[in-house]
This record gives C-alpha cells, sequence and structure tokens, in this order.
C-alpha cells in the first residue's frame, strides 16, 4: 500500500491495494504474488498448500517503531509523568537486567506479547547491560525475527549501577554490532536514552559509531515531555534547542529514529526534514504519562516520516490497533481527521520506511519477505456486529482500529511460518 498522507509531505497518492477474496503466494519465507484468488488459483501446482481465512482481513504484520523490552514489568504503574517514572519505575526494573536469566524470561515473555498482538518488527531498547541485548537478540533470532535493538548509552544522571562510561559504552555497542548487527534478519541501533543521561563526550562516541558503522539505526528520545526540554536546555546551554544537541554529535540521519517529537520549533522540524530523521509517534504512553499531543500534521507539512510507537511500559498496551485508536483519538483533539487508511500505512509500510527496511517489509510486494497477521472480523461480539454494517473497506478498518486489539489478531506469521495463533 501506498502512503495515503498529503502531498506537502512528499507522499504520492496512492490507492490502497485490496483484494475482497485475495490470495497471497508465499515461497521459502517471500512473497511470489499477492491478488485476486480466482486469478491465481489456476496457476498453482496440485499440491500447493493452501490455508483458507474466512471473515478475516490479511495484512502486513505491524511495526512499532519505539519500545522498551525491559520494562514489561512496570507496565501500567500508576502515577508519574516523565522524569519521576524514570526514577520511580524504570531506572529500579532496568537494574535486574544485570542477571542474564531475567534478561532472557523478559525477551522471551515480551517477544510472545508482540506476536500476539501482531507486531512482527520493532525497534527496541535493551537496557546499559550488554546481555539484555545479547539475550534479546538470542530470542529473537531463534524465531528468526527481523528486529532492530540497541544497548542503552548512559553515563550521568541516572543510578550507579546502571551507569556506563562514555568509552566503555562505545566499546560495548561495538563489540555487540560486530555480533549482532546483520546476522539473520537482525539490526543494531546506537542507543543513547537521551541527552539528559549523556554527557557530550558519550554522545560524541555515539556519533562516532553511526559513522564507521553506516548501516545501523540510532535510536533515542526527543522533546517528550515540558520539563525534560527545560532540562535539558540547562545541561547544553550552548546548543539552539534540543535536537541541535543530537545534531551537534552527528546524530541526525536517514537510520536516526526519534522517539516522541512533541515540542519542536520550525527551527527544528526543519532540521528533521532536511537530515532525513524519523519520529515515532507514540500516542497511548504521551497520553498515560501526559506528555503532551504529537503533531502529525507538522510532521507532514514538512515532510518528516512517521512511525507507530507503543513505548511499553510507558504506554499501556503492546497492541499496535489501540496504539491507532489513541493516535486518532490524539488528532481529533486537535481538529486533525486520521483516516483508516493512513493509520493503516503508518502501522505497517510507514513503519517499515521510518526503519529504512522497507525493500524487505511493510507490504505484499513480489520479494518481500512474508510476515503478516489475520486479523479476525468476529473477534468480538461486538466487532462482528459493527462489520455487519460497514459498507466500504474503509469502514471496516475503522472499525476494527476503533474497536481492535489483541483478540483481533486471529494469527501471526513469520517468514510464511504461523508463530501465534489464537486458536
Amino acid at each position: 500500500m501506498d502512503d495515503p498522507g498529503q502531498e506537502a509531505a512528499g507522499n504520492r497518492e496512492a490507492p490502497e491495494r485490496y483484494f475482497e477474496d485475495g490470495l497471497l503466494v508465499i515461497e521459502d519465507g517471500h512473497v511470489i504474488q499477492c491478488g485476486r484468488a480466482r486469478d491465481l488459483l489456476g496457476e498453482l501446482p496440485d499440491n500447493v498448500l493452501i490455508y483458507p481465512h474466512p471473515d478475516a482481513l490479511i495484512v502486513p504484520g505491524f511495526i512499532d517503531t519505539h519500545v522498551h523490552y525491559a520494562q514489561v514489568d512496570v507496565i501500567a504503574s500508576y502515577g508519574t509523568q516523565l522524569i519521576d517514572w524514570l526514577h520511580n519505575h524504570t531506572f529500579p526494573v532496568e537494574s535486574g537486567f544485570g542477571d542474564r536469566q531475567s534478561c532472557i524470561s523478559t525477551a522471551e515473555f515480551f517477544i510472545e506479547e508482540l506476536l500476539r498482538n501482531g507486531t512482527t518488527t520493532a525497534l527496541v531498547f535493551g537496557t546499559v547491560h550488554p546481555q539484555s541485548v545479547d539475550a534479546f537478540f538470542d530470542v529473537a533470532g531463534a524465531r528468526n525475527l527481523r528486529m532492530v535493538c540497541g544497548k542503552v548509552m548512559m553515563d550521568r544522571n541516572a543510578p550507579d549501577d546502571l551507569l556506563d562510561t562514555a568509552q566503555s559504552g562505545y566499546e560495548q555497542s561495538r563489540e555487540l554490532i560486530k555480533r549482532w548487527h546483520g546476522k539473520g534478519r537482525l539490526g543494531y541501533a546506537v542507543t543513547p536514552r537521551f541527552a539528559a543521561t549523556s554527557t557530550g563526550e558519550q554522545l560524541a562516541l555515539a556519533g562516532q559509531l553511526l559513522k564507521e558503522n553506516q548501516s545501523v539505526h540510532l535510536h533515542t528520545h526527543l522533546s517528550e515531555n515540558r520539563a525534560e526540554c527545560k532540562w535539558v536546555g540547562d545541561l547544553f546551554p550552548d546548543r539552539a534547542d534540543y535536537l541541535d544537541v543530537y545534531e551537534h554529535y552527528g546524530l541526525l540521519g536517514k537510520r536516526s529514529v526519534f522517539a516522541h517529537g512533541i515540542y519542536l520549533s520550525d527551527r527544528e522540524w526543519n532540521r528533521l526534514a532536511e537530515s532525513e530523521s524519523r519520529l515515532s509517534f507514540c500516542p497511548t504512553s504521551n497520553l498515560f504519562i501526559g506528555s503532551g499531543l504529537f503533531r502529525l500534521e507538522s510532521a507532514d507539512q514538512y515532510g518528516v516520516p512517521v512511525g507507530l510507537g507503543t513505548d511499553v511500559g510507558g504506554g499501556d498496551s503492546f497492541s499496535i490497533l489501540r496504539t491507532i485508536n489513541e493516535a486518532y483519538k490524539v488528532q481529533q483533539l486537535q481538529q486533525v481527521n486520521l483516516s483508516p487508511l493512513r493509520s493503516l500505512y503508518l502501522a505497517t509500510l510507514g513503519g517499515a520506511r521510518v526503519l529504512n527496511l522497507e525493500q524487505q517489509i511493510g507490504n505484499f510486494e513480489k520479494g518481500k519477505e512474508a510476515d503478516f497477521i489475520v486479523l479476525d472480523y468476529r473477534a468480538t461480539p461486538l466487532l462482528e456486529r459493527r462489520l455487519a454494517s460497514c459498507r466500504s473497506l474503509a469502514d471496516k478498518l475503522f472499525a476494527i482500529q476503533m474497536l481492535g486489539d489483541d483478540r483481533a489478531v486471529r494469527e501471526t506469521w513469520i517468514m510464511g511460518v504461523q508463530q501465534s495463533s489464537r486458536h
């Protein structure tokens, strides 16, 4: 599906491709054909396996462009905003990830939960511990998943047991890149937590890692909360604004993904666009922690690519469907209508483009990796009843997005192999 976004964003208006009675043909884990069943069935060999999915919609797997796997056990924690959240919930739980078995058990649960919710690819925060990334990639690699993850770099303004140093963060990240980046379907992201928890020396070495390894990602936070923005301004008084901190150390670019981006000036929007940097829109988190409302219209105006992120545990759900639900409401509060087709794009091909993975995943073009999900029209009595009155694909998509959650994901398939099922 092409991007149904605005022309101002440099997006090409084009209709989605939808087959009411469709057939997805897969061989060796890749898409061979996608089209109308009546056109393709006669071309298949007699012995080919056919998996029927009545009362369902098959779509590309969801892509989560910002999520913290180590925060599973603090999801839905009460009563704090960002800075308090870090000190009261995030840092205490992450301190336990020095134990490899804790990393493994959490990674296994986290990945199972992603698949149950229809998420087939994610950009993932580890912790400051290198073993947190080793464990995550061990689990993800065993299931042949396309995942991107990185070790947190954090050398100040955090508990002592969660600090690395500028040099150790660089060296540990470099070793993890050598060990994991490009192994199977795995990719690495250089991951300074955010500007306030890294010294200039550490951010400079993060930039050096990007220069030395030009196919890795950069993953961090940007302008999530007003108090955070002020704090960063106080820590880096010589920089023009929050984004300028990252730019000064060479962290902007088309493989850089900045989570949140709520409080951005025109200068920052311009620089994001000119540098081809990307943003992750995390509405469940932005509402739950009380951070603010993301301006999707501004991203379109300036031409900044955007994907969706659950931000677990700041967000309160693994479900991209629930994330779309909240994204719609966030835009409504700003008198902007987010269409169901645009929402599906953000969750699939849009997310793939944010991660520079659109050549591998995101739609059903020939040769793409066959990661897809089956959405169940009869997942709940209410959804089934509501869909019965829908008269168009857009109406059906919107009903699923507003009423759906993990129960709507009947099956999740990875490279043409079923890995999760509700039956």
